[in-house]
């Protein structure tokens, strides 16, 4: 489900670019983080040609010709003034953005590059990537849009599901991943937990998977809990993705432990979030899932929800943000007036406002 956001501009004159590989999580990062900073921008999403693909950010030698010829033709002045990239092929080309426009425009890449962040004006990257720098910023999680207007308005998009009997339990799923031991047998255990827990309480099971569920567990989800109040979306064929809807009208969210994505978008709703994590996860993983357990917002599947003391949701995007501006105007205030000026007069097609005093109250906060 697409929710509101600064509409989006295009051309050579966009004063902000956004740049993914297209992937649902690193796109959804970088327009998060466009959105909490006011910014109307340029979608940009990449692909690289080998070998750049390949080495990517490492490889920048003839980098023009990694990119397909309608950007070539876009990749000279007046560069834009910030670039925002997510993930490692985007990180090629925000590098080579702030090479060729010869610092002109301010670079912000989000996740580890898997090169020195110094290549950068800054990198926003979670605590167990253990990316270390003067320029970096760390978040627990992932960057994500999720506070009261994005669950709210998400609510209203699918109003049936608002009239599903409590509580409501949601579960995430993604799929297996390199050094993550998910197989049937893990799968079949999950369904069983909340078997348990939809015997005992009651209520509704909201299901939804992602690109990387494979085949084989869409089928025994879509057959799970039958004799229950199930919603179950698979992919296109079970039409619009309910997947915001959920997590705004989730009692409990049940995620399966791959995706960092998933997990912190959960953790940002403000309700229990339970997960089964095998033994022998990778570090990195198992890093973040200690962290949100140690901090009362990720639980096994063994939790006592009767007892449980629920903290405040996981919302980091507005400090980030805030982060962010300051830096820009400290170090650039170059950059801070372009992009400013560009709010007050619409640059672009109906650019949102970025406003001085919408900067200042996210500084207070």
């Amino acid at each position: 489900m697409d929710l509101p956001r600064p509409l989006p501009i295009s051309g050579i004159n966009a004063p902000v670019w956004l740049v993914s590989d297209g992937a649902g999580g690193n796109d959804r990062q970088v327009h998060a983080l466009a959105d909490a900073m006011q910014l109307a921008a340029r979608s940009v999403r990449v692909r690289p040609a080998a070998p750049w693909r390949w080495l990517a950010p490492r490889l920048t030698r003839a980098g023009r010709w990694a990119f397909p010829r309608r950007l070539r033709h876009d990749l000279r002045a007046p560069w834009p003034a910030l670039a925002i990239g997510c993930g490692r092929q985007a990180a090629l080309l925000t590098r080579l953005l702030r090479q060729w426009s010869g610092g002109k425009t301010f670079t912000l890449q989000i996740l580890d590059p898997r090169v020195d962040p110094a290549h950068f004006d800054l990198v926003v990257a979670p605590r167990h990537d253990r990316l270390d720098g003067a320029n970096v910023i760390a978040t627990l999680g992932a960057l994500n849009p999720v506070d009261d207007t994005w669950l709210a308005h998400a609510a209203r998009a699918f109003p049936a599901l608002a009239q599903l009997p409590r509580p409501r339990t949601v579960l995430l799923v993604g799929g297996p991943r390199r050094g993550l031991a998910l197989d049937a047998a893990w799968l079949d255990a999950v369904i069983a937990r909340i078997d348990d827990w939809r015997r005992r309480d009651g209520g509704s099971v909201l299901v939804t998977t992602s690109r990387r569920t494979p085949a084989a567990w869409r089928e025994r989800l879509r057959g799970a809990f039958r004799n229950g109040c199930t919603c179950f979306w698979g992919g296109a064929e079970d039409g619009a993705n309910p997947y915001a809807s959920y997590l705004a009208l989730a009692d409990r969210i049940v995620v399966t432990p791959d995706s960092v994505n998933m997990l912190s978008e959960a953790c940002a709703v403000g309700v229990p979030v339970i997960t089964r994590l095998p033994p022998r996860a990778p570090a990195k993983l198992a890093a973040l899932h200690r962290e949100l357990r140690d901090q009362g917002w990720l639980h096994a599947d063994d939790v006592d929800l009767s007892t449980l003391r629920q903290p405040p949701p996981l919302r980091e995007i507005a400090a980030v943000a805030s982060k962010i501006w300051h830096v820009i105007e400290a170090t650039r205030p170059d950059v801070g007036a372009r992009l400013l000026r560009a709010g007050e007069r619409g640059e672009g097609d109906r650019a949102k406002r970025a406003r001085p005093d919408g900067q200042r109250a996210r500084r207070r906060g």
